[in-house]
């Protein structure tokens, strides 16, 4: 049995409207409460047993003064995640945060987009945080976020965070947390997903329904970025609170490790190519070893045929003079020059690994005084 596709959520015009139509007590205690919450903290939960004290802990602690509801779909778990959470319902409420607890018992899960979308539609907050259940959000979480976002209603607010266990995915966490604000918009096509990353959002409930559900395509697809650029197209900022305010587990078992890196890498591709290339009249592909060449092999037609040169800084490459895309259906088959990097001429996509190369990559780039995001873009 397939689960219920996902409520229509409300507009944002129709949040106000319940009142205004009169119609009994229900309807008005309904508005009443949807006024009345500020952030609702938004949690998806499957087989999240082994975590969920850590993470409901977390949210009792909050220093947050305003009001608070915890808004939960459990998506089909086969452990004791249910059972847990209705046993601190009472803990919850007791602090004042407001509890909406609701899930089915299907055979298979909806995915993480349909438990989001479920949990959005049953809360009331005017914000949403969105929390997974394997994560701890630090005391000062909800307030700062809300802060921020109060300041930036048109901004998907994240923050730094510290990952669990320590040491892990140390490139990933080292770039998510030094991004400056410009780089949170020009770096958005690496491999690295969303800029801000998707456990720590938090946004305004207008927001949210501004941008559109979640993608429900289930196991293997990336909700996350599909919602993020989404954001982007719709002219979104993203921010980010520069403090760390969430312990981000790495495991084995988490969600994003069922979506392959040819799934992103067609996304990114595509995003590069209607963002930036289609500005673009020519560019210069920086490194023509495998990845170089990947990308080049992946761009439309139009876009390939936009390849002035690729660059690199290795002898062995720069002395063949020149790459033959050997795979292409075209007579003669086009072949692209290989320069050094010094003779080359922007602008550039970089497909250089950051924080691999000891520094000398930025070096080289600092050497040329070009500017990110407008001689430059990184997608690595």
């Amino acid at each position: 049995m397939k689960p219920n596709p996902a409520k229509r959520l409300r507009t944002a015009e129709e949040e106000g409207e319940v009142s205004e139509r009169g119609g009994g007590g229900e309807q008005q205690a309904e508005a009443e409460r949807r006024k009345t919450v500020d952030v609702s903290i938004i949690m998806p939960v499957h087989n999240a047993s082994c975590w969920l004290e850590e993470c409901l802990q977390a949210i009792i602690h909050q220093d947050f003064t305003g009001s608070m509801e915890l808004s939960v779909f459990e998506d089909a778990s086969t452990d004791d995640s249910r059972k847990i959470l209705e046993g601190w319902r009472e803990r919850l409420e007791d602090r004042g945060i407001s509890v909406v607890i609701s899930g089915h018992n299907s055979s298979q899960p909806g995915g993480v987009g349909f438990a989001k979308n479920k949990a959005v539609a049953q809360s009331s907050g005017q914000y949403l945080c969105f929390q997974d259940a394997d994560d701890i959000m630090l005391p000062q979480r909800v307030r700062l976020q809300y802060e921020t976002s109060i300041l930036h209603p048109n901004s998907l607010i994240g923050c730094r965070v510290q990952r669990l266990p320590e040491g892990s995915t140390e490139r990933y966490t080292r770039w998510v947390n030094s991004l400056t604000q410009d780089q949170l918009i020009t770096q958005v096509y690496t491999s690295h997903g969303p800029t801000v990353v998707m456990p720590t959002w938090f946004c305004s409930r207008k927001l949210f329904l501004k941008v559109g559900l979640f993608d429900e395509g289930g196991k293997g697809v990336p909700e996350d970025l599909l919602f993020f650029y989404r954001f982007l197209r719709q002219g979104g900022c993203p921010l980010r609170v520069d403090q760390c305010l969430l312990v981000y587990r790495y495991h084995e078992t988490a969600a994003t490790h069922s979506v392959t890196e040819e799934t992103i890498w067609k996304l990114r591709v595509d995003f590069l190519q209607e963002r930036v290339l289609s500005q673009w009249e020519n560019f210069t592909i920086w490194n023509a070893g495998k990845q170089g060449r990947k990308l080049y092999r992946s761009l439309s037609l139009i876009n390939q045929k936009k390849v002035k040169a690729f660059c690199d800084v290795d002898e062995n490459k720069i002395h063949k003079s020149f790459y033959t895309y050997e795979e292409s259906k075209e007579r003669p088959k086009p072949t692209v020059p290989v320069l050094h990097y010094k003779e080359a001429t922007g602008p550039f996509i970089i497909c250089v690994k950051l924080d691999m190369t000891g520094g000398v990559l930025e070096e080289n780039l600092n050497s040329l005084q070009l500017k990110e995001g407008t001689d430059y873009y990184h997608f690595n």
